[in-house]
């Protein structure tokens, strides 16, 4: 009789989530988020020894590897020309970068890597004076460029943040978006210092990523200044950070989106 009755039971669970099922798929019950629909990613554990050296090495690199990718070398101060260089707009299309970004007024940005603050005030008008752009840089060369221009430019939502190489000394749960453009794949430590961004995320909290496409030849980057998607995903995996949106809408560089859950509250306005 029991058996019986088990049968009858699992009868009808099947039949009620078959039902369910074609609800979903004549529309009457919303379908999963596209990253729920995915296979569920585990965070994957920190390789030990975190790092490799290895003799044999791209001259543009370091030696110095991070799951399986070579570290590249810094570009110092005397790349300020570079960086600020008029030809960037037409190659690099910044304003597309910023849209991406989908600032409303009153975000925390913390332009990680800011450099010469190429990125910085463009985005500081964006966010308002209710917000703030927080310039974060090891170089005090790169600190002491953005001070000027703030000065200069009379901006006042612009905060100059001295990092380490393992630490971008931003506040805990306190950040909107950090925004890394082309800076990533010259980390000395990126396992410390991602570590540290995605504790610095709100809960609702991106992490942009700008970086050439490793997967494109015909990018005229130095393979060790490039990055895939790919390397990207299995880096972040580690941090506790997944991919929510990959853009390429830029001539050479990927943008890509990653969050601290699968769903991440990320909506385009379009």
């Amino acid at each position: 009789m029991l058996d019986l009755k088990s049968r009858r039971v699992a009868v009808a669970l099947t039949a009620a989530l078959i039902a369910a099922g074609a609800k979903v798929a004549r529309g009457r019950y919303p379908a999963p988020c596209e990253a729920l629909a995915r296979p569920i990613q585990v965070h994957s554990a920190p390789p030990q020894p975190l790092y490799e050296t290895r003799e044999i090495h791209d001259p543009n690199g370091t030696g110095k590897f991070y799951l399986g990718r070579e570290i590249a070398r810094v570009m110092g101060p005397d790349g300020i020309a570079w960086l600020d260089r008029p030809e960037r707009v037409d190659e690099e299309h910044p304003a597309v970068v910023i849209d991406a970004l989908e600032l409303r007024g009153g975000e925390v940005v913390a332009d990680l890597g800011a450099g010469s603050g190429y990125f910085t005030f463009r985005i500081a008008p964006k966010v308002g004076n209710t917000g703030k752009v927080l310039a974060v840089e090891i170089q005090d060369e790169m600190l002491e460029t953005i001070r000027r221009r703030a000065a200069a430019l009379k901006v006042v939502n612009v905060e100059e943040v001295k990092g380490s190489e393992t630490d971008p000394k931003l506040p805990v749960h306190g950040v909107d978006i950090v925004l890394m453009v082309d800076v990533y794949h010259e980390l000395a430590y990126p396992y410390e210092v991602m570590t540290k961004a995605c504790q610095a995320l709100k809960p609702t909290g991106r992490v942009v990523f700008v970086e050439y496409r490793k997967e494109d030849p015909r990018v005229p980057i130095k393979e060790v200044h490039k990055m895939s998607v790919e390397q990207l995903e299995k880096e972040m995996r580690v941090v506790g950070l997944v991919r929510v949106r990959t853009l390429e809408t830029l001539p050479s560089q990927h943008i890509v989106i990653f969050g601290k859950r699968e769903c991440n509250l990320f909506r385009s306005r379009k």
